[in-house]
């Protein structure tokens, strides 16, 4: 990456910044010029956790300035973006998804008429619903839900498990084609960092580490970035987290 386009990494018009307080001095010397440009993680993932932790905070205007620069700079499809405003629904609620999708078909309407289309999105066919058997779609759920978290899957004895967690989350979400199982784990270890919930952080550091999709390098970037967008109170929770898993797992 050239010296020019990293001064601005959010894919903005690149322009020489004259700080006027501190908050606009530390957001271009350290988070543009430093955080996001750090060798240890590529710039999608780090637009993954970003996305996640304005998506979560109700930052309408980072929820805007992020989703434009994602889509404009091609790290993210419009698909893909669609496809991650459904797994933001899951780890940190319907009413913060539904005001994030709203914003990204709005920009990408901007941004695809600008480029001659008729910003228009492609709504996917019944064939990414999965299994309609619903036998068949628990026991995939259940098998997904062991391969993601790397522990025993829990029996479907209660609503929130058999309707919520194996049918919906394990049997559909997690499954659908439109983003990778290692996209899903940073889009997840976000939101479960931002949302402050011990067991869900625990088992998916823990299993995103253990299954390799993120490395430890990969984790202890994605705590920084954390930091920047969500508070070093969170990033610190995530951090320790990921210390004793990685105890646990090294050799």
């Amino acid at each position: 990456m050239s010296n020019s386009s990293v001064s601005c990494v959010n894919d903005r018009r690149a322009e020489e910044i004259t700080a006027r307080t501190p908050f606009e001095q530390a957001q271009h010397s350290w988070l543009h010029e430093q955080v996001w440009t750090r060798p240890g993680l590529g710039r999608r993932e780090r637009r993954w956790v970003t996305l996640t932790c304005v998506g979560a905070a109700d930052a309408p205007k980072p929820i805007e300035d992020q989703v434009r620069d994602a889509l404009t700079s091609g790290d993210i499809t419009i698909d893909e973006m669609l496809e991650f405003v459904l797994h933001f629904a899951v780890y940190n609620g319907w009413p913060k998804a539904s005001h994030l999708e709203g914003v990204v078909r709005r920009t990408w309407a901007t941004i695809d008429r600008a480029n001659g289309g008729t910003g228009a999105v492609h709504p996917p066919d019944n064939s990414t619903l999965g299994l309609s058997d619903w036998k068949s779609r628990i026991e995939d759920g259940t098998r997904e839900f062991g391969e993601v978290n790397l522990i025993e899957p829990p029996k479907p004895e209660t609503p929130y498990i058999h309707a919520g967690i194996l049918n919906f989350v394990f049997g559909h979400v997690w499954q659908r084609p439109g983003l990778s199982r290692r996209d899903r784990r940073f889009i997840t270890v976000a939101s479960v960092a931002v949302c402050d919930s011990p067991t869900p952080l625990h088992s998916h550091t823990g299993s995103a580490l253990e299954s390799g999709d993120i490395t430890k390098s990969e984790m202890d970037e994605v705590v920084l970035q954390l930091a920047a967008y969500s508070g070093f109170a969170k990033a610190e929770a995530l951090h320790d987290v990921s210390e004793q898993a990685w105890a646990r797992l090294r050799p």
